[in-house]
């Protein structure tokens, strides 16, 4: 099969695909890979890099799509590229539709085959989400302590404090991959974290992870008790495929203290917290009551050699199987299928788009 990897063009987006390594595995499977000239560069792969192992460098986007059976790409298509797209094309990248209805129906009218790679599921994991909210949950922390900072519109507060100062407080909403691991680096930092999520298992879990966190429950009213008292409060909330709950409404944000932050990583399926919106890193942060809010979609392309190099890992096994045998009768890789021929097939995102 002939697989094509276009450079990212969604704002601020450097990651590649899959890296030279992972390429020469598909190459040595028989297949063709075709890449844009430049696609790697951000990631500190250059195209020398590509052809060593058998990958074709071609000149722009429309080679790509042009001569591509399986289009492989990192986020979803934005509009310059729907022009590209074809009815037998198999589109393989991270799309969620169900906060972006516009590029649903996109992909509906040209009937082709698309596949998610957050709707990868298996053995009750998703193993090519993962990596990447793994990446999103930390960078969360971190983005979110130098937001706090007095000349980004934050309360002027060091999350980790010191003797003779308040340590500052992190509320994360969530305990799967992208909470865990924002609430690890907090404690970390010696904040106090107080970590909400459903489940006894994930409280445990978040509770091990020092005696300055607090796992509790995810009722509404901890919540809101929880928000009052945050310096930064980060989302982390996921069903997949479907749009994210509503959990923090409007009412409540007016209410959370001036200069404190919400990170709401789960903006890329439509947010968990009412008042926020779908930013870049060219302009990533937003002031509503007072509350800075940083609603970029694409966390981890802040850092794409890390994420690129997790994500290849992660993604090539369902490459090799999407191009080969079984292909789209895999029953995997068919539950992950979010359009075909027209249709919406997936089952959450047919509900959150109706």
């Amino acid at each position: 099969m002939r697989i094509g990897i276009p450079t990212e063009i969604k704002p601020r987006e450097w990651r590649v695909a899959l890296v030279p390594a992972a390429a020469a595995e598909m190459v040595r499977a028989g297949h063709a890979v075709l890449l844009q000239s430049g696609a790697g560069n951000a990631t500190g792969y250059s195209d020398a890099d590509f052809e060593t192992v058998g990958v074709r460098i071609v000149p722009d986007a429309e080679s790509v799509y042009g001569e591509a059976e399986m289009v492989l790409k990192v986020k979803e298509p934005i509009e310059p590229e729907y022009a590209l797209l074809r009815r037998d094309h198999r589109l393989f990248c991270f799309l969620h539709l169900a906060a972006v209805p516009e590029l649903a129906r996109v992909l509906a009218e040209k009937r082709l085959t698309a596949i998610a790679c957050e709707t990868v599921e298996e053995g009750g994991r998703l193993p090519i989400l993962a990596p990447m909210s793994a990446i999103a949950g930390r960078l969360a922390t971190q983005i979110g302590t130098t937001l706090l900072h007095r000349h980004n519109d934050g309360r002027g507060i060091m999350l980790g404090g010191l003797p003779s100062a308040d340590r500052g407080h992190v509320v994360v909403l969530g305990a799967g991959s992208v909470g865990w691991n924002a609430a690890d680096v907090a404690a970390s930092l010696g904040a106090r974290v107080t970590v909400l999520s459903p489940g006894q298992a994930y409280q445990e879990r978040a509770h091990r992870l020092g005696p300055n966190v607090t796992a509790l429950p995810a009722y509404a009213d901890l919540l809101e008790r929880a928000l009052l008292d945050a310096d930064l409060f980060v989302g982390a909330v996921l069903v997949p495929g479907a749009r994210a709950p509503r959990a923090v409404g409007a009412a409540m944000v007016r209410r959370m203290r001036p200069g404190s932050v919400i990170v709401d990583v789960s903006v890329d399926q439509g947010g968990c917290v009412e008042t926020i919106r779908p930013t870049t890193y060219v302009d990533p942060t937003f002031v509503v009551d007072g509350v800075v809010h940083f609603g970029v979609t694409n966390i981890p392309g802040a850092v794409p050699r890390t994420s690129s190099q997790a994500l290849s890992s992660a993604l090539l096994p369902y490459v090799l199987r999407l191009a080969g045998d079984p292909g789209l009768e895999d029953p995997v890789l068919r539950g992950a299928a979010n359009v075909v021929d027209g249709a919406i097939v997936h089952p959450a995102v047919k509900e959150a788009l109706s």
